[in-house]
């Protein structure tokens, strides 16, 4: 279904575009590719994501608009650090302008593996209801420099509408699951849960421990987590290799 927004109104067309997607059964990929979207015509930026979280540990990238924020949303778990994280924590939105001129970011590690990439500048939203979180939104631009006051207002205001929609959409459905749609996106992320539980029972270590070890020989290795894990699972990369 092809959605319009006005761009006189923009966002009255975003609430009728996403509350049409809903009444037709929308999964929750359909609402975030959708809110992506909208972000990325209305707003002075090049990409967007959406992530659903409830820890560093245990984060869903629902939907990126490119491969540029896929990367960086890549990098975030593959570092536990980033934006997405720091914006979930705090329940602030962080708004860096330059980041190759950034002083002292909260996420060294990330911000020095991103140069060289086309992301100059990145803005996360947490996306949260009252006293419910349920993840974030990053937005990217390959050009340095600030978010006007007008348009961050568009953007909390779209982040708004995201969380409302997500949130409908995961409670249309019975059992999570059962949606195809959630299924492929938790299917990488149950590679890591596995290739973590390898780890625990091979050098008898807890959970959060086996992953800081993923997380450390992916970092060492110049690799993401996700691709350190494969290896795992499909065994060529056996969990005594993390222990040297």
């Amino acid at each position: 279904m092809v959605h319009t927004f006005d761009p006189d109104n923009p966002l009255t067309g975003v609430r009728a575009a996403v509350r049409a997607a809903l009444l037709d059964q929308a999964r929750g990929v359909d609402v975030a590719r959708l809110m992506c979207r909208a972000c990325v015509e209305l707003l002075p930026v090049d990409g967007a994501s959406v992530s659903l979280m409830t820890t560093t540990d245990d984060r869903q990238v629902v939907y990126a608009s490119d491969a540029v924020i896929e990367h960086v949303e890549a990098l975030q778990f593959s570092l536990g650090e980033g934006p997405c994280f720091e914006a979930f924590q705090t329940r602030r939105p962080v708004l860096v302008p330059d980041l190759a001129t950034a002083a002292a970011p909260a996420w060294p590690l990330f911000a020095a593996e991103l140069a060289g990439h086309p992301v100059r500048a990145i803005f996360a939203f947490p996306l949260q209801f009252g006293a419910i979180r349920i993840g974030a939104m990053d937005l990217y631009r390959h050009t340095p420099g600030w978010l006007p006051p007008s348009f961050v207002g568009v953007a909390l205001q779209a982040v708004d509408i995201a969380t409302v929609a997500l949130l409908a959409a995961q409670s249309g459905a019975s059992d999570e699951l059962s949606d195809p749609g959630w299924a492929n996106l938790r299917l990488h992320r149950e590679q890591v849960h596995q290739a973590t539980g390898m780890v625990m029972a091979a050098l008898h270590i807890p959970a959060a421990a086996a992953l800081a070890r993923l997380r450390g020989y992916a970092f060492a290795a110049g690799r993401l987590v996700d691709e350190v894990a494969l290896d795992l699972v499909d065994r060529r990369l056996s969990p005594l290799d993390l222990d040297q």
